[in-house]
């Protein structure tokens, strides 16, 4: 009877998570934590305040306390480097060659007689190609995968965005771009809410 009554409350949605993206438009004060991750972490960080700043959506704040919400999460830059190698060849080797040859000779009465034949083929092929490429490419990515979460410790919004650079801006710099759009972007949902469809 217990099970039965614990499926009616899941199918129910009774126990369904509460959306709490709606406490995005009562927050006013944000508190970016350090994000955990490389070297390059420290200056990601710098770069999301600054774009969540040009927003004008809330006051970045250095006090923790007086904070609404804080921003958590992880980032990296990286630069590397990508190896590609291919080979391919063709190579065909043949040869054949065929030798026949008959000599008679002989003397009767003094007269010398004699018959000689020689014969001699070949034939040799060779075919040889051979392409070979070694590419070094540099590549630069940068990521960030952040989340506010309010007093309660509850998640209330999240987003990873990636870069591999953008036209006038490197990868750090467009991944903070990123993380400060998508978050405008969620606001401007919740505020102006589309009109279900008839």
């Amino acid at each position: 009877m217990k099970i039965a009554a614990l499926a009616i409350f899941f199918s129910c949605g009774v126990f369904a998570q509460d959306d709490l993206s709606p406490q995005l438009l009562a927050v006013k004060r944000i508190y970016v934590d350090r994000l955990t991750g490389g070297e390059t972490a420290a200056q990601l960080r710098d770069l999301i305040i600054s774009s969540l700043e040009g927003t004008k959506l809330y006051i970045i704040t250095e006090n923790p306390d007086r904070a609404d919400l804080v921003m958590r999460g992880a980032a990296e830059d990286l630069i590397f480097t990508d190896v590609f190698q291919t080979a391919e060849g063709i190579n065909l080797r043949g040869g054949a060659s065929s030798s026949s040859g008959s000599s008679t000779s002989g003397r009767y009465n003094g007269v010398g007689s004699g018959y000689d034949s020689r014969s001699s083929r070949a034939i040799n092929v060779g075919v040889g190609e051979e392409n070979s490429s070694n590419i070094h490419e540099r590549r630069h990515e940068a990521f960030a995968t952040v989340r506010l979460v309010n007093k309660d410790g509850d998640v209330i919004w999240a987003t990873t965005q990636e870069s591999t650079g953008a036209k006038y801006r490197g990868a750090s710099a467009d991944v903070a771009e990123k993380v400060a759009r998508q978050l405008a972007d969620d606001v401007a949902r919740l505020r102006h809410p589309k009109s279900p469809a008839n």
